[in-house]
């Protein structure tokens, strides 16, 4: 298995740093709270979902010859922190196995910081069908469904993958790919408030706690809208599963362009506001569940926080799939496969704390961690989504989706 370097420099430091931890998540998530039932999650990341591609689109696509059979390699791009990794930091052990198995070469890369960043990146590769690396690819629903509209991704071929079946039942008919023939979920995960309490020595419960004073500077914000508009906008008293306008999303956003103008909000980032936490450069910030296992793992000397807003939170949903340029097609589906193999899915649970979608992965994680396979950051239940208010954001229209990411724009100054 060969690992490159991530482009950004500042991600490449991190995933420099997250190889070199020592210590398994799977014991310094023990302490979290556990209310997980398998699944309860899966309604909620379904709903999600943005409208479907054009019909008969699939129809439409040349695709590339698969030349899987005599070239047994694969190249993954992901996100950060998203993979197992061994104690030493030294390999990923579910990778190294599927290597093993199958003889395929995997180039396993932390490409992803941002959605709206990568696909920049790598749209007009796939326009002009030009040479691209990756086989495999991963994007949060709303922009698995400009993918797909765009005829950027490769239909799956089913019969050959049989541990799709384990597929969170909710989650196999969601609108933009109904009965999954273009994608398969990789991870799910809340957007809530994240700090190192060692540093700032009191606990966090709300949005506007985040604009202390003694905060101001030390505060970190993601760059996907969905998640820091969308936990202003709970704030708020605004449900963004429901219809709201664009004067509500324009009112919460808003709150940051001002708190970006005073100079409270240090960074508007993707997966590198990990690096400012890290750093101590801020103490504070809008973040990714998961995230904060990382920061845990790497530094268990500092007391690292994670919690639900008292105002509600967001889920989501990151999404396997085959670039339309993709040679390894066959390679591909088998990785797809084996991850969703509850054994293989526990295993990467068990490292980065996000929603797991696999049926079978929480009894499989309870034979070795009984207590982790109760977290609710990996198995949340119905009764818990619903008393923390947890929310997806509603499905854009593509008109939508093209004025609310201007507006953004403006605030990140994009």
């Amino acid at each position: 298995m060969k690992s490159r370097p991530p482009a950004d420099p500042r991600i490449r430091d991190l995933a420099s740093q997250l190889r070199r931890q020592s210590v398994s998540r799977r014991h310094l998530l023990r302490a979290g709270l556990g209310v997980g039932a398998a699944g309860a999650a899966a309604g909620l990341l379904s709903a999600c979902a943005p409208p479907a591609p054009p019909a008969g689109a699939a129809a439409t696509l040349q695709l590339p010859t698969d030349a899987s059979a005599d070239s047994p390699t694969l190249y993954f791009a992901n996100w950060t922190a998203y993979m197992d990794t061994s104690a030493d930091g030294s390999s990923y052990p579910t990778l190294q196995e599927f290597e093993k198995r199958t003889g395929i070469t995997v180039t396993y890369s932390v490409d992803i910081d941002d959605n709206n960043t990568y696909f920049s990146k790598v749209a007009p590769l796939l326009q002009a069908r030009s040479a691209f690396d990756p086989d495999i690819f991963v994007f949060t629903d709303w922009m698995a469904n400009r993918v797909l509209r765009n005829q950027y991704a490769q239909p799956l071929d089913l019969i050959q993958m049989p541990h799709a079946t384990n597929l969170l039942p909710s989650l196999k008919e969601v609108p933009f790919d109904p009965g999954r023939h273009y994608s398969l979920p990789w991870q799910g995960g809340f957007g809530g408030i994240g700090w190192n309490r060692t540093k700032l020595g009191r606990d966090l419960r709300t949005i506007d706690d985040l604009w202390a004073d003694d905060l101001k500077g030390r505060v970190v914000v993601l760059s996907e809208m969905r998640d820091t508009v969308g936990l202003v906008m709970q704030s708020q008293g605004v449900s963004v599963a429901g219809d709201f306008t664009s004067d509500q999303l324009q009112k919460a956003m808003d709150v940051i362009s001002g708190r970006i103008a005073d100079g409270h909000i240090r960074r508007v980032q993707g997966n590198a506001y990990l690096q400012e936490l890290k750093s101590g450069n801020a103490l504070a910030g809008i973040v990714w569940s998961g995230d904060m296992a990382t920061l845990k793992a790497e530094s268990p000397d500092v007391d690292w926080q994670f919690v639900l807003p008292e105002s509600g939170a967001t889920l989501w949903t990151d999404n396997m799939m085959i670039p339309i340029t993709s040679t390894h097609r066959g390679n591909a589906l088998k990785l797809m496969d084996y991850y969703y193999e509850p054994a293989v899915a526990a295993q990467v649970a068990a490292y980065v704390n996000y929603v797991c979608p696999v049926v079978g992965a929480q009894e499989e994680l309870a034979k070795t961690d009984p207590q982790l396979a109760e977290s609710w950051t990996i198995f949340p239940s119905a009764g818990f989504l619903q008393q923390h208010n947890v929310q997806t954001f509603r499905a854009l229209s593509a008109d939508e989706d093209s004025e609310y990411s201007a507006m953004w724009a403006k605030v990140v100054g994009n």
